[in-house]
């Protein structure tokens, strides 16, 4: 799956935004894509990540928000696997960055949502994806 040019979306991310978008998806979404998304919003709000790092999880996060996207999410099963293609290859970029603090606050918001057998499903983040 080839990636769109996500960074067009950045100026659809706000905080309020993305917390009403992943609230309306989260069990839809599943927790892995939740939890990716939760990680790259509090790693947002870092003051150690780069400029450059913050903008390219701006654009993953707007795309994320936007309702038009390559495949749109109410397609159901197949409308978020570009969202969660997006999120993890800005994750896997922006990982070396991502601290334990930002993990567990993600870890912690995520278990509002989610069953621990759901949650389990993040335990090894970057396998099949």
């Amino acid at each position: 799956m080839e990636l769109p040019d996500f960074m067009q979306y950045s100026n659809k991310f706000t905080k309020d935004g993305f917390l009403d978008k992943i609230s309306k998806v989260a069990k839809r979404a599943g927790a892995k894509l939740v939890y990716e998304a939760l990680i790259l919003f509090y790693t947002l709000q870092s003051d150690k990540v780069s400029v450059k790092d913050k903008a390219i999880i701006i654009g993953a996060l707007g795309y994320l928000i936007s309702p038009l996207d390559v495949v749109p999410d109410a397609i159901p099963i197949v409308g978020l696997s570009d969202d969660l293609s997006v999120l993890v290859y800005v994750l896997q970029k922006v990982w070396g960055d991502v601290s334990d603090d930002v993990k567990q606050r993600a870890h912690e918001k995520l278990s509002k949502w989610f069953d621990e057998d759901e949650i389990a499903e993040i335990d090894n983040l970057f396998a099949n994806s």
